[in-house]
């Protein structure tokens, strides 16, 4: 046999031995002679170089270190899903979708488990393993493809004879409980640090810059969804969809089913329920779909999550630990949080040492002490909270919790106004090193400055360094001071530099979020520059002015008004301008009468679709909603108005099957542009 008929012999042996053992969990050869088959692979392709290819199993491990990682702008949008926790609320999504399809439209609904992991998109071509990219933001992901090649259980290359063209393959990557302890108990073994939990094992590992790392992580994937398909293939039903990803050696839950109404959903949930913690990794429910595929496609979506589709989250879980202490925290805000520092618990797939109180009434409630047994939940399966003091375990010597009288970090007064829960620092951020880190960390947050790589430790270092005392501060930074701080190396201190000044050219929504204003969110700050225009009419702006805002009540104008009343706040929007930050204001808004504001687009629903190279798809959307604009995810015989960049996909041609105007971005920019 020659080398090349060896190594193709090899790899479809290899190939299926690998399927068995990691999709099939069915080995049908011992691990020492996979070992012999893969070494004699190896020997191959160094001795014949010519014949090797990409798709090789000895290709799985990766490359040197990356950078980064690429931007991936998914060509289908990756939607959150809809929730519920009860049967009412599968009983409503039914009914609400069985109207929306017509009496006489046939439904069936899939059930399947809800793996708690990190959602991916795979792009094969002719069969073969180009793409992988995380969700992301749901619009754009990050390309990890070589680290998804190291993942066993996925293909490198799809099994048939009838693999479309082009098709995006949609799963969750995940690590099993056994994985999980053995990875961890090696780490410990090699004196190395161990994962926190599967799921943010997971995670980690995906993003790992080395592939090698991620070669050694134990990494699995459930491959869930049709993502989009070219090229022959038109599948009629999402069960149909799984049953072909199967055949092409793609691992899928072996517990999804097929129901017909809430009743059957239920049955599965509760059976699926009752498994949860023998399955040997973590779910957080179940998501029930839409069979049909013709039906999800005119069911459509809503901005965020598709109608066709709803998940079913489980109560979280639970777990009772001691009450070791209780720190007071201080927010940006001078709010005192007390927060409950407990004996480690694995509960939810998380170790949990610390646990919110909320504020000194919740403590009060609980009749909370020092020493106490607790049971504790992960509320919301994200932030562990108190749920219960077992009064039955309390110890002789515990101790009660009492607010202190002084801020813990400034010794400033600790006040709390009659008509609220929170107790508050009384002293400023100037005075308060704790608001003055808070604020700063809000200041450079995603959603306001987004300066990326500007995050706790550093800020913690440079403000108790005496290096940042305001956010003017941080525009000021140069590459030596950064230099001087500890593990700051050249090119993270010019990465920084660089992110600093991206920030600088911002929105006015940005801006206004922020600044950090008491009881300003982002949906408050967007109300504020839509209504005002410029950062100096909302500055300048009596109490009863800011009332007439959208959303806006007497407390948030109260707090508003304060905030610009003082000279500091008002020199520190100035040293900002100084430093550079700047932004657009907003078009102002078009009177129809004395009474009545009303927006250009108000009323208009916008799709924005492709790739735009004048600017961000987030700053789109908001110029477009300051305009008073509807920004959806997904085209309807609604929508006023879709922009379509390169790339632009099913929703352009939806547009085009509707009726639907479309602008190209030098079009949209005009319209942008004469609004001013």
């Amino acid at each position: 046999m020659s080398p090349a008929d060896r190594v193709l012999e090899l790899r479809r042996l290899i190939d299926h031995y690998g399927y068995c053992y990691h999709v099939l969990d069915q080995p049908e050869i011992t691990d020492a002679e996979y070992d012999w088959l893969y070494d004699e692979l190896v020997r191959l392709e160094a001795e014949n170089p010519e014949l090797l290819i990409p798709e090789s199993p000895t290709q799985r491990v990766g490359v040197a270190p990356a950078n980064g990682f690429a931007e991936v702008i998914h060509r289908e949008a990756m939607l959150s899903l809809d929730k519920t926790t009860d049967a009412a609320g599968i009983n409503e999504w039914m009914n609400r979708t069985r109207k929306l399809v017509g009496d006489g439209a046939l439904l069936s609904f899939t059930c399947e488990p809800k793996i708690d992991g990190v959602a991916v998109a795979l792009v094969y071509e002719h069969g073969r393993l180009v793409q992988a990219a995380t969700r992301g933001d749901g619009e754009r992901g990050e390309d990890v493809t070589t680290n998804v090649r190291t993942i066993k259980t996925i293909p490198l290359h799809l099994h048939g004879d009838d693999v479309p063209a082009r098709i995006e393959i949609r799963g969750e990557v995940y690590m099993s409980h056994q994985d999980f302890e053995r990875f961890n108990q090696q780490a410990l073994a090699r004196g190395e640090r161990t994962l926190v939990n599967p799921r943010n094992g997971a995670a980690g590992s995906l993003r790992q810059l080395d592939p090698t790392l991620t070669a050694a992580r134990p990494l699995s994937m459930f491959s869930y969804s049709l993502g989009w398909v070219e090229g022959g293939w038109q599948p009629e039903s999402h069960f149909q969809v799984l049953e072909k990803l199967r055949q092409w050696r793609l691992r899928v839950s072996p517990l999804i089913e097929n129901v017909q109404d809430a009743e059957g959903a239920m049955e599965y949930l509760q059976r699926l329920e009752a498994r949860r913690d023998s399955l040997g990794y973590d779910i957080d429910g179940a998501v029930l779909k839409v069979d049909s595929l013709v039906l999800q496609r005119q069911l459509g979506a809503l901005s965020r999550t598709p109608r066709w589709a709803l998940a079913f989250k489980f109560a979280a879980e639970e777990a009772t630990t001691r009450v070791v202490g209780v720190d007071f925290q201080v927010g940006r805000t001078g709010s005192i949080t007390p927060v409950a520092r407990l004996e480690p618990v694995f509960v939810g797939g998380v170790t949990v040492s610390n646990a919110t109180l909320h504020n000194i009434d919740e403590v009060v409630r609980l009749d909370l002490r020092m020493g106490d047994t607790v049971m504790i939940r992960r509320a919301g399966d994200v932030i562990p909270q108190v749920m219960a003091v077992i009064l039955a375990k309390r110890p002789a010597d515990a101790e009660s919790i009492v607010l202190p009288a002084n801020c813990p970090v400034c010794g400033s007064t600790v006040e709390r106004a009659e008509e609220e829960a929170v107790a508050r620092c009384t002293g400023s951020a100037n005075v308060c090193m704790a608001q003055r880190k808070e604020g700063l960390r809000h200041f450079a947050s995603r959603r306001a400055m987004d300066i990326e790589g500007l995050g706790d430790k550093l800020i913690d270092a440079l403000v108790d360094g005496g290096l940042v005392r305001t956010a003017a501060d941080i525009y000021h930074l140069d590459l030596e001071t950064l230099a001087s701080l500890p593990r700051m190396a050249e090119k993270s201190g010019n990465n920084l530099l660089a992110a600093i000044e991206r920030s600088c050219q911002t929105t006015l929504q940005r801006f206004i979020f922020a600044l950090g204003i008491r009881d300003v969110g982002e949906a408050t700050a967007l109300n504020l520059a839509r209504h005002f225009g410029s950062m100096d009419a909302v500055i300048d702006a009596s109490d009863e002015t800011l009332q007439t805002v959208e959303d806006v009540g007497p407390v948030v104008a109260s707090r508003v008004f304060a905030f610009f009343s003082s000279a500091e706040n008002r020199a520190a929007v100035a040293e900002l301008r100084r430093a550079g930050v700047r932004w657009k204001d907003h078009p102002p808004l078009v009177t129809t009468s004395a009474a009545n504001h009303v927006l250009p687009l108000t009323g208009q629903t916008w799709v924005l679709t492709g790739t735009l190279e004048s600017m961000p798809r987030d700053d789109a959307k908001t110029r477009l909603e300051a305009l008073g604009a509807k920004v959806a995810g997904s085209v309807s015989a609604k929508t006023h108005t879709v922009v379509a960049g390169p790339g632009a996909g099913s929703k352009l041609a939806k547009a085009e099957s509707l009726g639907v105007q479309i602008l190209d971005e030098a079009a949209f920019l005009a319209v942008l542009n004469s609004f001013g």
